[in-house]
């Protein structure tokens, strides 16, 4: 389905996801790095990527990509994806 809608945002984070259940963190954690360059708006992307990265051992990196994705779901007024990535970023401080 991706190769017919390359651009389908949900199909590319979809595939990240299934990435990262197959045990592929790395490529998912790329997949979706490279998704947030495409669709910085995409707010279900950043929560992922930072549990991705802290499960890779890069909380330091987590820590902004957290950031800006609890602006990106205070500007596209997503109040529960701002909350689960605030309350994940003060579990990291």
């Amino acid at each position: 389905m991706l190769a017919q809608s390359p651009d389908d945002t949900f199909l590319r984070y979809a595939l990240a996801l299934a990435e990262a259940s197959a045990g592929d963190v790395p490529l998912a954690r790329n997949r979706l790095e490279a998704l947030i360059q495409v669709d910085p708006n995409y707010v279900p992307a950043y929560f992922q990527l930072a549990q991705l990265q802290v499960q890779l051992g890069e909380s330091d990196l987590a820590k902004p990509v957290l950031s800006r994705g609890i602006e990106t779901a205070r500007r596209a007024g997503d109040a529960h994806a701002e909350e689960e990535m605030r309350g994940f970023l003060q579990q990291l401080s």
